[in-house]
């Protein structure tokens, strides 16, 4: 077998994973204004929150690709590849899981598999490392997929956000226009429910106890088993220090990492957004 992984921006990765061989990455096109941006290529995070702090309307992304994934698989063939697998954004806030679906029977010299991630950033990132290290392990195929399976389903991130105009102005908040009026008096809780859309998970009156919330919550749903655990932000620092505190303070400091949200996902939180993201370790 000779399998390659393909992923998208959103996705956290490590310098040494991105430079495999076997993964490619498609790009989200951002678009400030009249303008369409590519992270990392021609434009950079900072300057993606200064831009978006001086645009008037708020800032858009569009799917990745089909055109590229196409050209990706086409490639992948004629290199020899035998096996595929294609991990991307949470089909509950992007069409894109959806449309590509029939380009599985369009190379029917390749084994393809596109599951849904339903999740985003590091989680999403931790799915893409690991398929490649089973790979690289001599774990077949099938094998991989179940285990894929196993992490997705065990897979899921809740998050506090500044603003919820970004979300909902975006559509990716399902059940968001019951909080609109509102907003004064609380801090809403959400997260991503089993389908991998972004629900409304609770109401908190408060930043300080929306967060002790969070590390409530977190010690609830990884109480059985093993778990990587990331505090990830957009521009939030103090309160990323601060989670990851009274979680250390608790004995909770395995296997948790801060990292950041890429510009895509930070378009559609804004900035000044929290979250936790967790994975069984399978």
């Amino acid at each position: 077998m000779k399998l390659a992984v393909i992923t998208d921006t959103t996705a956290v990765l490590s310098d040494d994973i991105k430079q495999k061989e076997n993964l490619h990455i498609l790009d989200i096109p951002i678009m400030i204004g009249e303008i369409s941006y590519l992270e990392g290529k021609d434009l950079s995070l900072d300057d993606f929150y200064k831009k978006m702090a001086m645009s008037p309307i708020l800032p858009k992304t569009s799917q990745p690709s089909l055109a590229k994934l196409d050209e990706i698989l086409s490639q992948l063939s004629s290199e020899g590849y035998t096996h595929v697998i294609g991990l991307f954004l949470s089909s509950g806030i992007s069409g894109f899981w959806q449309n590509i679906q029939f380009l599985a029977d369009d190379y029917p010299e390749l084994t393809i598999a596109f599951p849904d991630s339903k999740i985003t950033s590091a989680p999403l990132g931790s799915m893409v490392r690991n398929t490649l290290n089973w790979a690289e392990a001599g774990v077949d195929f099938d094998d991989i997929l179940a285990k894929l399976q196993q992490q997705i389903d065990g897979t899921s991130a809740f998050i506090m956000v500044d603003d919820l105009n970004h979300l909902v102005k975006g559509g990716r908040l399902s059940n968001g226009s019951a909080l609109i009026g509102n907003l004064l008096s609380i801090k809403p809780i959400l997260y991503f429910n089993d389908e991998g859309v972004i629900e409304v998970f609770e109401k908190v009156r408060t930043e300080k106890k929306a967060i002790k919330r969070l590390v409530d919550v977190l010690s609830e749903v990884t109480v059985n088993g093993d778990y990587e655990v990331f505090i990830i932000h957009s521009r939030a620092e103090e309160k990323a220090q601060q989670f990851y505190q009274t979680l250390a303070d608790r004995g909770q400091a395995e296997n948790l990492k801060i990292v950041t949200f890429d510009g895509v996902i930070a378009t559609h939180l804004g900035e000044g957004a929290v979250a936790f993201g967790f994975t069984p370790i399978v």
